[in-house]
């Protein structure tokens, strides 16, 4: 799919986007109304776990990252006249995605250990349904 590399990226940066500003409800900061809030993560820093803490800057650097990806995933590069599907590389389009899951299982491992403190379960992810589904068409 043509589409793939920059569609990879762009949805790479709205992941870690929404997991960071989750991350900051957590701890019960509104989120500002912006993309990158590694910044916040940093000066509020304090209100994490010491092992959250110690990756805050990579998770920040990534965030940071993603988002000047953003733009050029959705719209190309005008300057060069390119469109986004020749601006990114497999390799480009892996980097940002290792990114997403590098902070993905970081804000999970923490929404984990926060549920356990306050005595709830982290629910799992329910697997394929085994129920049979209804057929589709008229009824």
């Amino acid at each position: 799919m043509p589409r793939g590399k920059p569609y990879c990226i762009r949805q790479s940066q709205e992941a870690v986007e929404l997991l960071l500003k989750a991350v900051l409800r957590l701890v019960g900061v509104e989120p500002p109304r912006w993309h990158d809030v590694g910044p916040v993560l940093v000066e509020l820093s304090d209100r994490f776990p010491q092992w959250f803490r110690e990756r805050i800057p990579e998770l920040a650097a990534i965030s940071r990252w993603l988002r000047r990806e953003g733009e050029p995933s959705m719209y190309g590069d005008e300057e060069l006249g390119l469109p986004p599907t020749r601006l990114y590389t497999e390799p480009y389009a892996r980097k940002a995605l290792e990114g997403a899951r590098l902070v993905y299982e970081q804000v999970k491992k923490l929404l984990e250990e926060f549920l356990r403190a306050r005595g709830l379960t982290p629910r799992r992810p329910p697997g394929p349904s085994t129920r049979p589904r209804p057929p589709l068409g008229p009824r």
